[in-house]
């Protein structure tokens, strides 16, 4: 059977961007299991695994363009350091550059922001996906390719 829509997958794979950092290294042990044609994964990722057996092996790259896009400027702003204050004093240790903090807009969306920089009165956050802007490349084998029930 090959990988087509409504298909279930397992896959052993390492995913790097294109500078050579690991993402993400999924091996036998505990391989990862996707369902195709759903749309929950990249389009990219189905089409470039799409056709594949059991047993094939897989080593191709999706532009950042189609996959978490490009770096946007705009998810990255400076807010007021007064806004994390409890009680009147900042937890020093929340306030770390490099910290993820969950944060809610007017509409009550959830959204999480890397800080990026600590200026005197302000942080910059980064609300960008963690892999916008990288190109990725993934390299594997397909394990086992079933209907999925």
């Amino acid at each position: 059977m090959k990988i087509s829509s409504g298909v279930k997958a397992k896959l052993i794979y390492k995913l790097k961007t294109d500078k050579g950092k690991i993402i993400e290294e999924i091996n036998d042990s505990n391989p990862a299991e996707f369902v195709f044609g759903i749309g929950q994964l990249l389009p990219d990722f189905e089409q470039n695994l799409s056709g594949l057996n059991s047993g094939d092996e897989f080593d191709f790259s999706i532009k950042a363009e189609n996959a978490y896009g490009p770096i946007d400027p705009y998810a990255i702003f400076d807010i007021p350091l007064d806004t994390f204050e409890v009680d009147g004093k900042i937890d020093e240790k929340m306030i770390q550059i490099g910290n993820v903090l969950p944060m809610t807009d007017n509409e009550g969306n959830k959204h999480h922001g890397k800080i990026i920089k600590i200026l005197k009165d302000a942080i910059t956050l980064d609300f960008n996906h963690p892999l916008a802007g990288e190109n990725l490349n993934f390299v594997g084998k397909v394990i086992s390719v079933e209907t999925n029930k």
